[in-house]
């Protein structure tokens, strides 16, 4: 290159490669393009294959590094990182769905899938049908000519349901449909939904996988390459894949995740237990609680843990949600989950905002319901601003 101008110098630096060492962390390769020295392997590139990358949109070192990590936790055979968790959901549905396909989902979802599931009805012919999840007859009950498939959460989001899910994929694979599982609130650390006979498993890595509030990012794991294949070329052309900077705060999120999962759930846990006798408080939803009607389940498929998020729901209603997460010093009021510090939401105000007060009760949401995700503060604390929060409840 010292044969070259200035001018031609300062735009072609030099890369070093190293030799004979490595790095011990994953690095950022922030590049949008890749070059190669041999033009025939650019088809390869294109279609993704082994580590010829060509362009970002296709493929890159540090999201290929974060899809194979919560891959090989998954248990599954490849995944497809997207720009976010809404991008993954959004992915999935549009590249296994078509014009007059017919979709069978729990009743109670996050409000962004429910969102997209709407429209998916009013605007691209899908039809939808909606069941409690907690029978698998009602999953073959629904089942039609037309069905392709089926969408769960392994613990609903914001009432804290957990599924069986060996039984109800059992339901939906014997129907023939393709099952989708969102586990955002469990993370591979408290269950694994592959292993119950999941085809496709979808993570908002902005939640517990990134874990700090800093990452916009989301993920499928697929159990079948071949379906993989399918919809990753759908997700190109969609151009919702992920960028490198987000795949590598992902990484590093997933190097404390068994860590943090394991705080989360005994906060969870420790306040679920005390609010459970507090007279502001109607009923507390957490799966690790003996009143919980999925008690069993959660012992079962979540490791024994509840998980890090609880609900409750306060005697004064809408108002009194919003008085409660007003009066809140110490937990962020916010709409996010799975974060190091405690964020709290009131999902009629928020999440599920669009829903008026029957959708949200066919939704098992009440209008005073409250969500608490757990942080990793100490639990004295937080009980101790949860109780001065309940005592300015109206």
């Amino acid at each position: 290159m010292t044969d070259f101008h200035l001018d031609t110098r300062a735009v072609h630096t030099p890369i070093p490669e190293p030799e004979g060492s490595r790095p011990l962390g994953v690095p950022i390769y922030q590049t949008h393009l890749f070059a190669f020295d041999d033009p025939e392997m650019q088809p390869a590139g294109f279609a993704g294959e082994g580590n010829a990358f060509l362009y970002n949109r296709y493929g890159n070192p540090t999201v290929r590094a974060f899809e194979e990590a919560v891959a090989g936790l998954e248990g599954g055979a490849a995944g497809l990182a997207a720009a976010s968790g809404m991008g993954a959901i959004n992915t999935v549905l549009l590249g296994l769905l078509g014009s007059g396909d017919h979709v069978v989902a729990q009743r109670s979802l996050y409000g962004g899938t429910l969102a997209v599931l709407r429209d998916l009805s009013e605007r691209r012919g899908i039809e939808v049908t909606y069941v409690d999840g907690d029978d698998p007859a009602q999953v073959r009950d629904a089942v039609r000519p037309n069905s392709k498939l089926l969408w769960l959460e392994t613990i609903s989001n914001p009432t804290t349901r957990v599924l069986d899910l060996p039984a109800i994929l059992g339901a939906g694979r014997e129907a023939g449909l393709i099952t989708v599982v969102d586990s955002t609130f469990a993370t591979p650390v408290l269950c694994r939904p592959v292993e119950h006979g999941a085809d496709v498993v979808v993570h908002s890595a902005t939640k517990y996988l990134g874990g700090h509030s800093d990452v916009l990012g989301g993920i499928a794991v697929f159990a079948d390459e071949d379906r993989y294949r399918q919809v990753r070329h759908y997700a190109t052309e969609l151009g919702a894949t992920a960028a490198p900077f987000p795949a590598w705060l992902a990484l590093r999120g997933l190097q404390t995740l068994s860590l943090r999962v394991r705080q989360h759930c005994d906060n969870a846990q420790f306040l679920a237990e005390r609010l459970e006798n507090h007279p502001a408080v109607d009923v507390v939803h957490y799966p690790g609680l003996d009143s919980h009607p999925d008690r069993e389940a959660a012992v079962r498929l979540l490791s024994g843990r509840g998980g890090g998020v609880l609900s409750l729901e306060l005697a004064g209603g809408r108002d009194a949600g919003r008085d409660f997460i007003a009066a809140l010093r110490l937990a962020t009021a916010t709409v996010s989950l799975g974060d190091v510090k405690t964020l709290a939401m009131h999902p009629a105000s928020t999440s599920h905002r669009d829903l008026d007060d029957a959708q949200l009760r066919e939704a098992g949401i009440g209008a005073g319901l409250l969500r608490i995700s757990a942080g990793i503060e100490h639990p004295e604390d937080l009980w101790s601003d949860v109780e001065q929060a309940l005592k300015a409840v109206r």
